[in-house]
């Protein structure tokens, strides 16, 4: 998902926590299924940002060759600048875009 067009809020804002337990009945569940969405975000944003940084590593630890490069820390303003992991997975919640399941409520029908 490309978490760069995604139009949310930057900063925390006040909502209804009713419409956080209309999808699994459950606070608590729902804090759970938001926060390990907010890690899986954050791990895929941080690998991407990592990989274009990467580009910019220099081999040599010479320090007269040290220098700040503009282009990398323009990449990291942009990623800075990004919405926060939990407002993306508060948005993604709201917005029924999230796949959850709990192996726990799931019936066997095996026998």
């Amino acid at each position: 998902m490309d978490y760069k067009k995604i139009k949310t809020d930057t900063m925390a804002v006040t909502r209804q926590k009713d419409k956080f337990y209309e999808q699994t009945g459950n606070i608590y569940e729902t804090v759970v299924v938001l926060s390990r969405r907010a890690n899986q975000i954050e791990s895929e944003l941080k690998q991407e940002l990592d990989q274009k940084i990467a580009d910019f590593t220099t081999t040599s630890d010479n320090l007269e060759e040290i220098f700040e490069n503009r282009e990398q820390i323009e990449i990291a303003k942009f990623y800075e600048k990004l919405p926060k992991p939990s407002l993306l997975s508060v948005h993604e919640f709201l917005s029924e875009d999230i796949y959850m399941r709990n192996p726990h409520k799931e019936v066997a029908t095996d026998f």
